[in-house]
């Protein structure tokens, strides 16, 4: 049995490989001028107005944390891939965006910069070893009432080669339905759940064939976790 931390270094050493391209696909790059707007004005929506502290874990590339500093925020982005974190402070210093991006885990992250208005991510939670260990991580890094975005889907796995031996390792591999993740937020202590369906054709340039959603919850004003 691999350790979490086993798990952790093959998922990283597999994004880190993908990294030069990675931007190129339309699920994961920023395309062209239409659906850039329809991110940004997405984002824009959902978390509020700037200037908040906005954490992107499992970053990759940079895409949420700049975005949402193109919307004033101030980004901090994490990832164990070096080669993805190399691509993403290339571009926040050709942008001059308020975005900085370092290595870290996204199961651990640092505490530094704590607490944040927002803990965010786009398709990590499926890529986990312990997306429960996460989930408390991310509601201990945001503030009483901060937001936590999870950007997901259902992913189809059987052609690919996505460390398919790590499957049964991974509890949420290859992405479970937004539902049952407003659950899992419920479960691990996270308020006013929602899911939210991104199956508009602008946000990946063709109207997807699978489900995309975002599910969104709340730190707790308190500890009694008031609804």
């Amino acid at each position: 049995m691999l350790t979490p931390q086993d798990i952790k270094a093959t998922v990283s050493r597999y994004w880190s490989g993908r990294a030069a391209g990675f931007d190129a696909g339309p699920s994961h790059g920023v395309l062209n001028a239409t659906q850039h707007q329809a991110w940004l004005a997405l984002l824009r929506e959902v978390a509020g107005p700037p200037p908040l502290r906005v954490l992107d874990v499992g970053c990759g590339t940079g895409f949420l944390a700049l975005r949402m500093a193109e919307l004033g925020h101030t980004s901090v982005g994490i990832d164990l891939a070096h080669e993805m974190l190399a691509i993403a402070q290339r571009k926040a210093a050709d942008s001059g965006l308020s975005a900085t991006f370092r290595r870290g885990d996204a199961e651990a992250p640092p505490p530094d910069g704590a607490p944040y208005d927002v803990v965010m991510e786009r398709h990590v939670i499926w890529t986990l070893p312990q997306p429960r260990v996460a989930l408390r991580a991310w509601q201990a890094l945001l503030r009483p009432g901060g937001l936590l975005i999870l950007i997901e889907g259902i992913f189809e796995m059987s052609d690919r080669t996505t460390y398919p031996d790590l499957a049964a390792q991974l509890p949420l591999y290859g992405g479970r339905p937004g539902e049952e993740l407003a659950a899992l937020l419920a479960e691990e202590g996270f308020v006013q759940t929602t899911v939210r369906p991104l199956m508009v054709a602008d946000l990946w340039l063709e109207t997807p064939t699978r489900p995309r959603f975002m599910v969104t919850g709340r730190r707790p004003l308190s500890a009694q976790h008031d609804e």
